[in-house]
């Protein structure tokens, strides 16, 4: 290392840079063809059974369902991905890599989390019926 920076490829941010551009593309293409799911304009007197949220906060839902203390675990989790880059606490990389094995701990955590919360959001989107009850 020297004057601070790593050395790296620049093909590697190149490949950054086009998957980038191809996922914004994407996004776009999406947003226009896939029509928004908005519901008609909220009524206080009729409230829909079940009430869900927005689809990327489902999983926060399907997890205060079980009870309402398990947003604590969330808030925490949230503090943990802020510290992410600093976890573990290993020595200096000399080049850039995905999973690095330094950090195995940190990478398979993460993995598993955000699988975790994909799995959530399905169940809460697919799977909950009226009065938030498991319907298959």
């Amino acid at each position: 290392m020297k004057n601070g920076f790593v050395k790296s490829s620049p093909g590697f941010f190149s490949l950054i840079s086009r998957s980038m551009s191809a996922l914004a593309i994407m996004l776009l293409v999406l947003a226009a063809l896939v029509p928004a799911p908005l519901q008609e304009q909220a009524n206080p007197a009729v409230t829909p059974n079940p009430a869900k949220s927005a689809w990327f906060l489902l999983w926060i839902q399907e997890i205060v369902s079980w009870s309402r203390i398990m947003i604590y675990p969330v808030i925490i989790l949230g503090f943990v991905f802020l510290l992410l880059p600093w976890l573990p606490v290993s020595s200096r990389i000399h080049r850039a890599r995905w999973f690095p094995c330094e950090q195995r701990v940190v990478s398979v955590f993460t993995v598993i989390l955000c699988a975790a919360i994909a799995l959530l959001t399905v169940v809460a989107m697919f799977f909950r019926g009226a009065n938030w009850s498991l319907a298959f």
